[in-house]
């Protein structure tokens, strides 16, 4: 049986054209900072996200902890959507690589504001307050279904914590997918924040690796921290030059994805006892409720895996189903078709 893979778009195969890059890769020792693919597509992510520098880390978590550990010190706190990666797909690093806590403010549609990011700041406070050392933002956001933060909030919330002096970094994981569906470009959404991460290993499709970006002294401390954490890889061109290839093939089938999710939502939205708002979907991730069906989503999980559909429940009630280039628009009729002979039978 060949499995319709929705549970992430990190499941995704590297292309063919990866896979050659990747055998044919010019490497060197990364952690002597010689290996020249690396040092290409660090050059091309910097270029992306218009900012002085870039670094090529293992993964997304470990790239979201260093800008922490740059962006904070030991006793202070970080502010960020409570539904965010950060603070509750990471384990728990920031407080023990960074001694920081996270403080989370539920935002409308995982999108926070100003005003409710300033009323979440420690500045100036008592001596007995922990003191806010930065701001996390998220966008696109997982957790809230893949929506978008316009530029404008960006650039408030990034100004105001500019004014106080406070430090502010961009979980990008999938700032391509906001891209597209903010018609901007990546380095627009990147513009006011101190740093980014992005994904490599999501919706591009690359098997391995994130980026971050930030000014060259940002960065060149950034390098010794991934050293710390165990992130100094070495002839590591061969996974650099699947990256290469993703920032150059993969944001232009983006659209395709978005496009799919949108039919899977609206098809979602027809079917008896679920619960979904299509025009809420914006990129390339659904969520959807089941609890009129009167199945848990474990139950719904185990059906749909024994007809050949792998999908997540994120709690009882809430499936997600994620769109990526290896799913056609011919999978998502198949899912549609599958989900609706379970729960109106």
């Amino acid at each position: 049986m060949k499995l319709i893979d929705l549970r992430s778009d990190t499941v995704t195969k590297p292309t063919e054209r990866m896979r050659r890059a990747m055998a044919e890769a010019e490497v060197g020792d990364d952690v002597y900072m010689e290996d020249p693919t690396v040092l290409r597509l660090q050059e091309r992510a910097a270029e992306l996200t218009g900012k002085e520098a870039a670094l090529f880390v293992p993964s997304g978590t470990m790239g979201n902890q260093i800008c922490i550990k740059l962006h904070s010190r030991p006793g202070t706190e970080v502010v960020l959507e409570e539904r965010s990666h950060i603070f509750n797909y990471e384990m728990g690093a920031s407080a023990l690589i960074s001694g920081v806590t996270l403080r989370p403010v539920r935002g409308e549609d995982g999108l926070l504001d100003w005003q409710k990011v300033n009323a979440a700041i420690h500045h100036n406070a008592a001596y007995y307050v922990t003191p806010t050392s930065m701001i996390a933002l998220e966008n696109s956001h997982n957790m809230a279904g893949g929506s978008v933060m316009p530029l404008g909030i960006a650039d408030e919330i990034c100004a105001g914590a500019r004014a106080l002096g406070l430090k502010t970094h961009l979980d990008g994981a999938r700032i391509f997918n906001a891209s597209i569906a903010l018609s901007t470009t990546v380095a627009e959404i990147a513009r006011p924040f101190d740093t980014v991460m992005f994904c490599l290993s999501k919706g591009l499709g690359a098997p391995v690796g994130s980026m971050i970006a930030g000014c060259r002294d940002l960065i060149r401390e950034a390098v010794s921290l991934r050293k710390l954490l165990g992130g100094g890889m070495r002839q590591v061109g061969v996974l650099a030059a699947a990256g290469l290839v993703a920032l150059d093939e993969s944001p232009g089938v983006l659209p395709d994805d978005h496009a799919n999710a949108q039919r899977l939502a609206t098809g979602l939205a027809q079917i008896r006892g679920l619960k979904i708002d299509p025009e809420k979907v914006q990129t390339n991730i659904v969520i959807f409720d089941i609890s009129e069906t009167g199945m848990t989503t474990s139950q719904l999980t185990v059906e749909l895996k024994a007809r050949g559909v792998l999908a997540n429940g994120i709690n009882p009630r809430e499936m997600r189903m994620v769109t990526h280039y290896d799913v056609s628009l011919e999978k998502i009729e198949t899912t549609l078709g599958i989900i609706r002979e379970i729960v109106e039978r």
